[in-house]
Formats: C-alpha cells, structure tokens, sequence
C-alpha cells in the first residue's frame, strides 16, 4: 500500500511529519512522493493564524479530489487544524476519514490500518491526547525530509508564554524539555547521517530546560551538543528577549561552531501593545537585549517578526514601531497583519482594526524593511562570506546556497559561479559581487 505525505507549516511541524513518515515505513508501508499514486494521503496541517488554516483547507480539497477520481482510499488530517477543530473537520470535510490531534502522532500506523481495513462504510477514525497532551512522548526516530546535510532539533515542545494573540498553548500544550541525554543523541545520529547544520527550534528555546532542571539551560545544551559532535553549523531559532540570559550570550560568542544568528520575535516596540499583547517585557528591556547582543557579538545576525494592526493599535503605536524598525536596521524581519483567532484572548478585545488598515500598515512597514535589507546586502559587496552549498542550477549555470546569515526556507540565498562542480553540503568562500533584493551574487574564493 502506498502513502502519501503532504506537510504543511513551521519546521516543528515538519519533524512531526518525519516521525509519522518512519513509522509508517517501519510498519511495511511505502511512501510515495506522487499524490496521484496514494492509497492513503495524510495531511500534516498548520492552523496558527487565519492563513495557515485557509492552506490547510485547500490542499484537504486538493486531496479530496482525487479520491472521487483516481484510486485514493482515505484521507487523514494531522496536525495543529486536526488538534484545534477535532471532529468538526468530519462535518465541514466530509471526505477527510480521520483525524489526528498533535498528542497522537505515534497512533499513524494505527489509523491507517483503521482507515483501510474499516468493516463499516462511512466510519470516521480519531485519535486526541486532550486529557494528557502534557505527557504524550516527545521526539522519536524520523526520517529526515530536508536536505542530508541541513536538520531541525526540536528541543520542547508547546509553551507557556501565553501571548494574547496566540493559540499555540491551546494547541500545543504547556512547555515541555526534552531531555538533555536524548537530544544530545539524536544530535549525534544526526551527524552520522551527514548533517552539517543543526538548526535547533522549539515555541521558545530560550525558555530550555526551565521545567526539567529549574533553571534556563539553552546555553548548557549548546555546549553539550558540540563537544558531543562535530556539526559544524549549529543555528537558534525562536529566541524571546526576556530570556535571554548572560551565560546564552557568552556561548553564541565564544562558541565558534554556534552561528553568529538569532531568530528573536518582538512582535512590537510600543509599551501599549507589549502589554496587550500580553508580551513579557516593555520596549526598554528589548532595546537593552538588543544593544547588549550586538555589543558582545559585534557580527551577530539578527531575525525578527511584528504584528501590525492588534486591537487598540493607534497610529502613534504604529509610527514608533517604524521609527524603531529603521533605528535598529534588522538583517532580517517578517511582518504579519494581526489574525483574529477564537480561543484567544484578544479574540474580544475591543478596537478590532479594519483589515485594509492591518495590509496597509504591513505593506508599509514590508518596504521599509525590504530598503533595509538592500543597504545591508549592498554593504557585503566586495566582502567573502562562508556558504553552505545546496545546489547547482544548470539552466543559469550557477551554483547556490545559504551564508551563516540566512536559514534554511526563511532568508535569502547566495548565487555563486565556480569552474568545478561544487558537491551539495560543501561549505565554500564567495566574494560578494552584486545583490538582487534578498539574494548575494558572486564567485567562488579558491585560495
């Protein structure tokens, strides 16, 4: 029987999907990349904000259409949509056959084989960890879906941060460690499968640890997983700035083998907003986390992420949120408009924001970045940069990758000619030559 895979939303998801995928393959089935040749598709989905679900449903749609005309048999939802609206998607998608909440991930094999062998026609399949989704097993063997030489290392799973626009905790679960023994070996198989970049992830991994060994632990994790393995690239996504303590500084710049990058989402500068947002910190404390990073590790990259158009948000919130945004010339910045979502407490807030405001505010604050991006791209002309190589494009007949300053999927890419056939997962020297919006161009540095 073949199984079709199609996964949806933020690395944490991705893994999810990488765990399912080798228990399925552990069971005897086989997977196919072509979702015309499935028997069962299973859609790992994201419903983080109104987009994300509106993704979710088409491609639900998509696959529904080739079980009325081709031989598919079942359809099963994973994932954050499967999680947050239960049996509700046997109503509104009748064709789906089952649903799996994110506690579940573990029942795949299981559902498959109900879905597939079902004695009575039109039966729906589910499978929830509600009661217990705290304790359900974190982690497990995966096969890996990104490049051989490029991993994700989920390092907790949910959160406790409770922002007011955020369902994760409601999705999720509180904020659960892994354990520093089974990161620090799946770290190693990592690297006996070739990984050279280990980009580690979770809701907020600054907050590591915290609820396994009472105190934050990110910094000591770090340390660990490099003395224990010799991968070169080791990148943090999702950092919060009340969290980020002295002892994470020190290791980011010390460690030579932890990039000089982080991923930190503020969300907004504005007192008014942090505190509607339920954000821990005000404006002072993130301009002092910033300033500090950048003191101690004068190269350090820094990512970052708003929302625009939050109840309440006053033009006044808005301009200081501009008006820092060009103060502090992030590397990189992704800019949301805010997504009215049930469960959440700004769901009532009052002074909801017209949505042609929210797209207006975010086009605007999108192109200032965008300029931003461009001056400190146009800065690096002339210079050499470490790239990790990904592929070679023969229609353009260049090679490309990824600098230490650019994470897989999110950030830009580095186009770069060489006489000879670079191997993917090669890390090389370019030298700088022209920029195009995001992306770096330029030659090959040989000696």
């Amino acid at each position: 029987m073949k199984i079709g895979f199609v996964s949806l939303g933020c690395p944490k998801n991705q893994l999810d999907t990488e765990v399912m995928l080798h228990e399925v393959l552990q069971a005897g089935y086989e997977i196919t990349p072509e979702d015309i040749d499935a028997d069962v598709i299973i859609v790992n989905t994201c419903a983080f904000i109104e987009s994300a679900k509106k993704e979710a449903i088409e491609n639900i749609l998509d696959v529904a259409w080739l079980k009325k005309n081709r031989h598919l048999k079942a359809i099963i939802v994973t994932g954050c949509l499967a999680e947050r609206y239960g049996e509700e998607i046997f109503q509104e998608l009748p064709e789906v056959d089952a649903v799996l909440g994110v506690g579940s991930i573990h029942n795949i094999v299981e559902a498959i084989e109900a879905v597939t062998t079902k004695k009575k026609k039109g039966s729906k399949v589910k499978y929830f960890s509600h009661e217990d989704k705290n304790t359900v097993r974190l982690g497990g063997d995966r096969v890996l879906t990104t490049p051989e030489y490029t991993a994700y290392l989920k390092i907790a799973e949910g959160c406790d941060n409770r922002c007011a626009y955020c369902a994760i905790p409601a999705i999720r679960g509180n904020f659960r460690s892994r354990p520093m023994e089974d990161l620090i070996a799946e770290a190693k198989q990592l690297e006996s499968l070739g990984v050279k970049e280990l980009v580690v992830v979770a809701q907020d991994i600054t907050r590591y640890g915290l609820d396994l060994y009472g105190k934050y632990a990110l910094a000591e994790l770090l340390r660990k997983l490099t003395d224990a393995t010799s991968i070169s690239w080791v990148r943090l996504l999702y950092c919060y700035p009340d969290k980020i303590t002295d002892e994470l500084i020190a290791e980011m710049r010390d460690n030579p083998r932890i990039l000089k990058y982080i991923d930190l989402p503020l969300q907004h500068i504005s007192d008014h907003m942090l505190t509607a947002m339920n954000r821990h910190g005000d404006g002072a404390m993130i301009r002092e986390v910033l300033s500090k990073l950048r003191r101690e590790i004068p190269e350090i990259v820094i990512r970052t992420t708003f929302i625009v158009g939050f109840p309440g948000e006053t033009e006044q919130d808005f301009e200081e949120l501009c008006e820092f945004v060009k103060a502090q010339r992030f590397d990189h910045a992704g800019v949301f408009p805010y997504s009215r979502e049930e469960d959440t407490p700004a769901y009532d807030f009052p002074d909801q924001i017209d949505e042609q405001i929210k797209q207006d505010r975010m086009d605007l604050l999108m192109r200032m970045q965008m300029e931003i991006n461009e001056d400190l791209n146009r800065e690096k002309i002339g210079k050499t940069v470490d790239v990790i190589c990904e592929d070679y494009d023969p229609v353009a007949e260049v090679h490309f990758g990824r600098s230490a300053a650019d994470a897989p999927e999110i950030d830009g890419k580095v186009y770069f000619r060489a006489e000879q056939r670079i191997a993917p997962g090669s890390f090389v020297r370019v030298k700088v030559r022209r920029v195009v919006d995001y992306d770096l161009y330029g030659n090959l540095v040989t000696k």
